[in-house]
């Protein structure tokens, strides 16, 4: 069985934001914007972290704990669920239009015939 991409999510589809930590670490939570907020804008999940000390290392935890957020599987769900059923709604109209199921009927005289 072979795996198909449903669809994709890109880094279009976030908006991040970066701010101070704040709190106990120092002169480096001061002056640094090492905190990372990433909201995902169609699920309205967000993922924050601030523990770590580097900018890229918070991303990463921001990502991770976006992704556990519920409001995100959720969406994650729908949207897989809105692919296939267009896919199988598309596969049922394939299926019904082919030539040997179409059914014409024509009026003649005032009755309904099928023509063939």
């Amino acid at each position: 069985m072979t795996k198909e991409l449903l669809f994709s999510v890109t880094k279009k589809d976030f908006d991040i934001q970066v701010f101070r930590s704040g709190g106990k670490g120092g002169q480096n939570q001061n002056k640094v914007s090492s905190g990372v907020r990433i909201i995902h804008r169609d699920s309205g999940a967000v993922g924050e972290s601030r523990r770590e000390r580097s900018q890229l290392q918070n991303k990463r935890l921001a990502l991770q704990h976006l992704v556990a957020d519920p409001k995100f599987r959720i969406w994650i769900n729908q949207k897989a669920f809105e692919v296939i059923s267009k896919k199988s709604i598309e596969i049922i109209m394939e299926e019904q239009m082919k030539p040997e199921n179409l059914r014409i009927e024509v009026m003649n005289e005032g009755k309904w015939r099928e023509r063939k």
